[in-house]
């Protein structure tokens, strides 16, 4: 697929989840409140909020997402199923069209397995938003989807590892960024805007290895989590909840499992693997970070507090827009050079790898005062 293709395929993508994202979360917002589904924030824990918010908006997230996926799935077994003849206008437009087209019939059983993990994802969510559920049991549910996508699906990285290997780090990897966007959900606008840019950046690089259902994919969970945005910026009118966190976490993950970073054919090199550790370093970073604060305390590192990133730089005199904007510039700082990983060889690529290192140590040692 030429360039300038892949760029309208993407733009319609991203365009159409972000206008159901934005045209949901408003009608969401209002049927929340009509069943009084709301967040109220309560003396002793670690809620800001001042009044009750609508909860539900991973509701429009989750539309917005599988909606237009469903669509692109059923044109494609449509488009390969007619008669060339008839669309040999396509043939001028996309010659490889056709090629593009069966590559996603093939790849439907597994589409459907992503659907229905997503699916699972969101009604652990929807349920957690209602009546909180333990972290055992929310685990459980995370390790069973990533494990069936993993080892009934094919899902899997780094398969040169051999099956067994492969399987455990996919289920491990899959599991540790659905809990990083999830921890993450801890201050008006900071999902959905990360969300949004390490999905960009991870479209740019699967468009690159020639990609088109991949990236496309993550451009709809762009478009999805921006359209949401919009009213969740702070101040937040709506929350995403565990139904849209849990949601977005696992499919930034499956974008990255299916990306291929290292293919010697289309001239990608091996320090392409290196990809996604760069892509979602901010958000591994707030995990890691408030899980090692935890422990050191003695608590459960799946108890929500106040010690996250975020509430650091606001406890160290930033309102909360600001600190969100900072953590969107930290993580387009940290993500953007990934981009250029593949073209590269050991020796350049380990100098944005350790860029990106570097940055995230700075904003550990700046952010650094115990809260």
């Amino acid at each position: 697929m030429i360039p300038w293709t892949k760029v309208i395929v993407g733009g319609a993508a991203l365009t159409v989840s972000f206008l159901i994202g934005a045209a949901l979360t408003p009608l969401v917002r209002r049927w929340a409140l009509e069943r009084d589904f709301v967040d109220r924030p309560a003396a002793g824990t670690h809620k800001r909020h001042a009044r009750p918010v609508s909860l539900g908006g991973g509701i429009a997230i989750t539309v917005a997402i599988l909606g237009p996926m469903a669509l692109a799935l059923i044109a494609a077994s449509v488009l390969f199923r007619m008669d060339p003849a008839r669309l040999s206008f396509l043939n001028e437009i996309v010659p490889s069209w056709r090629d593009w087209a069966g590559g996603v019939v093939t790849k439907i059983p597994q589409a459907l397995a992503v659907i229905a993990g997503a699916l699972v994802m969101h009604l652990v969510g929807i349920i957690d938003d209602h009546r909180p559920l333990s972290p055992p049991a929310k685990l459980a549910a995370q390790l069973a989807v990533a494990l069936a996508l993993s080892a009934g699906f094919g899902l899997r990285s780094v398969e040169a590892l051999g099956p067994t290997m492969s399987v455990m780090l996919t289920t491990l990897w899959m599991v540790t960024i659905i809990n990083a966007f999830n921890f993450m959900d801890n201050m008006d606008g900071l999902t959905a805007g990360v969300a949004g840019l390490t999905a960009i950046i991870l479209a740019v690089s699967a468009f690159g290895s020639g990609q088109v259902f991949v990236p496309c994919l993550a451009l709809m969970v762009a478009g999805a989590a921006l359209g949401f945005l919009v009213f969740n910026f702070p101040p937040a009118t709506i929350f995403m909840g565990d139904a849209g966190s849990l949601v977005i976490g696992y499919f930034l993950a499956v974008c990255a499992v299916l990306t291929t970073f290292y293919d010697p054919q289309r001239w990608q090199r091996q320090p392409g693997v290196l990809v996604p550790l760069v892509v979602f370093a901010i958000p591994l970073y707030d995990t890691a970070s408030v899980i090692v604060r935890r422990l050191r305390l003695g608590i459960s590192p799946f108890r929500g507090d106040r010690r996250h990133f975020s509430h650091r730089l606001v406890a160290l005199g930033k309102s909360q827009r600001m600190a969100v904007l900072t953590i969107y510039l930290a993580t387009a700082a940290t993500g953007l050079g990934a981009v250029l990983l593949p073209l590269l060889s050991w020796p350049a690529a380990m100098l944005i790898f350790v860029q990106c290192i570097c940055v995230v140590a700075i904003i550990a040692i700046l952010e650094s005062r115990d809260v």
